[in-house]
């Protein structure tokens, strides 16, 4: 028999902090999304944000330095929402808390591009998950095309309470699995340089006139500077 005077249910899609009914503290997640490029990392923090939102939760979208240019979370597939770009001396905590005051509800945080975050704003995504349990999810790129790490990418790796690898699988022209976003100048695959802003919206030349690309590779592909029989010709991510 159903109870006359039903308790509400703690798990309520709608409420913003889970409530804690069996004594122990709500938490939040920081959780880290990442791949190579092309994989679909903006495509899912869209499709994860739609999901929150059709369940009554409000969010706020980062980003910083989207490959449109603009404050805007942008799939190649052709899906964007507009979104906040975070600066690189913004402290995250207070952005956040601002929306508060202003009476603002703040479910959930979906970061993309989150490899250009400092650690800096990696360690105020986790506070935030820690401190006013927050959902955070962040997508990005593991290294960079040296096959180095990213510095907000690292501290992601050391502090996420979850790490998920996309499972799109991204190929290399071989056929082998790509894990590798190789820098091409003029045909050549290049290891040593800044890590630049980039953009794909167009594939115009670099500001000198080279050909600046980039290329997705194998390991084996990558270390041995092999572009393939038919090397691609624009639609990859260009200089701006």
């Amino acid at each position: 028999m159903e109870p006359i005077n039903a308790s509400p249910d703690p798990t309520d899609a709608l409420s913003s902090v889970p409530a804690s009914g069996d004594g122990r503290a709500p938490t939040g997640r920081l959780r880290f999304f990442f791949g190579p490029m092309d994989c679909g990392k903006s495509t899912l923090a869209l499709q994860i944000d739609h999901n929150q939102a059709r369940q009554g939760r409000r969010g706020l979208l980062l980003v910083r330095h989207d490959r449109s240019g603009t404050p805007t979370i942008s799939s190649r597939m052709g899906l964007a929402r507009n979104a906040l770009e975070v600066h690189q001396a913004m402290d995250l905590r207070t952005l956040v808390r601002d929306h508060w005051t202003r009476g603002a509800r703040v479910d959930y945080l979906i970061v993309d591009e989150a490899q250009f975050l400092s650690p800096e704003q990696v360690d105020q995504l986790a506070e935030l998950a820690d401190d006013t349990h927050l959902e955070v999810y962040c997508f990005g790129l593991a290294t960079d095309f040296r096959s180095t790490l990213f510095p907000g990418s690292q501290r992601l790796f050391e502090l996420a309470d979850e790490l998920d690898a996309i499972q799109v699988e991204v190929l290399c022209w071989c056929g082998r699995p790509g894990r590798f976003n190789a820098r091409v100048h003029d045909g050549d695959v290049v290891r040593a340089g800044d890590t630049v802003l980039v953009a794909d919206t167009a594939p115009p030349a670099a500001p000198d006139g080279v050909d600046i690309r980039y290329q997705v590779l194998c390991r084996n592909h990558y270390r041995t500077g092999d572009l393939g029989p038919h090397a691609v010709k624009g639609h990859q991510l260009s200089l701006t």
